[in-house]
């Protein structure tokens, strides 16, 4: 059986383009693959850097914020707000309490607001917060606290004597003075454990506001 030589070539010639065809698909198929795994590899190392040294998100559990925010509140935390800038008294911040748990160093990320600033001396009377012996004026405090006519029943530490802060801590205290958990207790902190700033209340979205 004999085969004509232009039939031969155009079989051998479609084959070649077939081949041709079928490295082109697969030639696209995997840089359209690299092309995707680029952009999700950068997606993916984007946030970890907005996390680690940006913004990060944080939950609120427990009442010792209220009524400013309340325990299942999300917050935003700017993490670069203290390496460009200052702490101001009344700043709502996130900072890490190691507490030591046998061999083992605990830590727990809490939330409170800046009362006393480094160099400053803090005292309480009957509730009330002094700096340097100035009354320090409080509008974040709960009505439902400030009206009560108990100073027992308005702050967990009614009476507290002068306290000095060193020039690198804070003083923090809770917005819900009766329960919060704060340097009344544990006293200052030292300013590098503030891990940042809490500047929105993020969730629920009916609450959404600047702190």
């Amino acid at each position: 059986m004999q085969f004509d030589s232009e039939s031969v070539e155009s079989v051998d010639s479609s084959v070649g383009q077939t081949e041709i065809s079928i490295q082109r698909r697969i030639f696209l198929k995997f840089r359209a693959f690299l092309e995707w795994f680029s952009v999700i590899g950068f997606a993916l190392a984007f946030a970890i850097v907005i996390r680690v040294f940006l913004v990060q998100q944080f939950y609120i559990s427990g009442p010792s914020m209220e009524t400013t925010m309340f325990s299942d509140n999300r917050v935003l935390v700017n993490k670069l707000a203290y390496r460009i800038g200052e702490i101001d008294r009344g700043d709502v911040v996130v900072f890490d309490r190691a507490i030591p748990n046998g061999n083992e160093i605990q830590h727990d990320d809490l939330i409170k607001r800046v009362i006393a600033l480094g160099g400053e001396t803090i005292s309480i009377s009957k509730c009330v917060v002094f700096i340097d012996g100035i009354e320090l004026a409080e509008p974040y405090l709960p009505n439902r606290d400030t009206e009560m006519t108990d100073p027992a029943d308005r702050c967990s530490t009614v009476d507290m004597e002068p306290i000095k802060i060193e020039s690198d801590e804070i003083f923090l205290m809770g917005d819900n003075r009766p329960q919060s958990f704060d340097s009344r207790m544990f006293g200052p902190i030292k300013k590098d454990l503030i891990i940042g700033q809490a500047f929105v209340l993020l969730w629920p979205l009916s609450d959404l506001k600047l702190l």
